[in-house]
């Protein structure tokens, strides 16, 4: 019996061998504060931190982080390769490519970044009081600069379908919200699309003061919105988002929220804590939207 058991591990070990893990490969891009490439604060943004938390509780996989910018990571998402984007917004188009996870966390919606000098060409509508992106955009000689591909919640995503290309900026790279900052500071535009937390870490990266700037919601667009984990439409991409929704419950109430609450504007972390539990419990299930 011994013999029979010495001879059977050595015909599988070979076997066993040769079964290599499949490798998921994370896209990511320096889009703080959820994740943060580069400088001092390095690794500290949310998904730099839940990422491993992932990683950790899928031993299936063998895992490779790469960063891309926007349009790469979509096109990526595309190809059918076994890729994750753990900072995607759902969206009727990705949801063609792209399988969604549950909700992973609640995010402030994005809104238009204009620096105070230029606030006269938003006929004073109040500070932080919510704009009409369409009706603005229509005055000649604004430019408005946005990431390529890039969401910004469903509301603004359909505003900016109707607006003139004439009226945009797109930019493409890496840093591309930063870069777009400092074309508006030299006044090469005069509006921004961004995430607040996102451009105020981003305007303290740059030595700027935030006394300079006012950011404004969106008309008709909601408050908050949803973060998803997306993977690849293919069966391994399916698989795995299986894996992470059995995950995502404990690190959507009682991980992420707190993460995500440094991050904020001091006056702003006791209310979201406050309605992250109202928000995670009306969100609802992504969809899938095949051709």
């Amino acid at each position: 019996m011994m013999r029979l058991c010495v001879l059977l591990c050595a015909l599988l070990l070979p076997w066993q061998q040769g079964q290599a893990r499949e490798r998921l490969t994370w896209l990511v891009r320096d889009l703080p504060p959820f994740t943060i490439l580069e400088g001092q604060e390095k690794g500290q943004g949310v998904v730099d931190r839940m990422l491993p938390l992932l990683i950790e509780q899928m031993p299936e996989y063998d895992h490779t982080v790469l960063r891309v910018n926007r349009a790469r990571g979509i096109q990526m998402l595309q190809e059918h390769s076994f890729t994750c984007d753990p900072t995607l917004l759902w969206t009727p188009e990705r949801a063609r490519f792209v399988h969604f996870s549950q909700p992973s966390l609640p995010i402030l919606s994005g809104g238009l970044v204009i620096r105070k000098a230029d606030q006269r060409l938003l006929d004073d509508p109040g500070e932080g009081s919510p704009v009409d992106l369409k009706q603005l955009l229509e005055r000649p000689g604004l430019k408005l600069g946005i990431v390529a591909q890039r969401s910004y919640g469903a509301v603004v995503d359909d505003i900016l379908r109707l607006l003139p290309e004439a009226t945009l900026s797109r930019h493409y790279g890496n840093d591309a919200t930063a870069n777009l900052l400092q074309m508006q500071q030299l006044g090469r535009l005069q509006l921004v699309l961004g995430y607040w937390p996102e451009v105020r870490y981003l305007v303290q990266q740059q030595g700027g003061s935030l006394d300079s700037y006012q950011f404004h919601p969106i008309k008709g667009a909601n408050r908050y919105q949803f973060l998803h984990v997306g993977c690849s439409d293919t069966p391994l991409g399916r698989e795995a988002i299986a894996h992470i929704d059995k995950l995502l419950p404990h690190l959507r109430q009682e991980v992420l929220p707190e993460f995500y609450a440094n991050w904020l504007d001091p006056e702003l972390r006791t209310e979201y804590l406050e309605q992250t539990r109202r928000l995670v419990e009306e969100a609802p299930a992504p969809t899938s939207i095949k051709p």
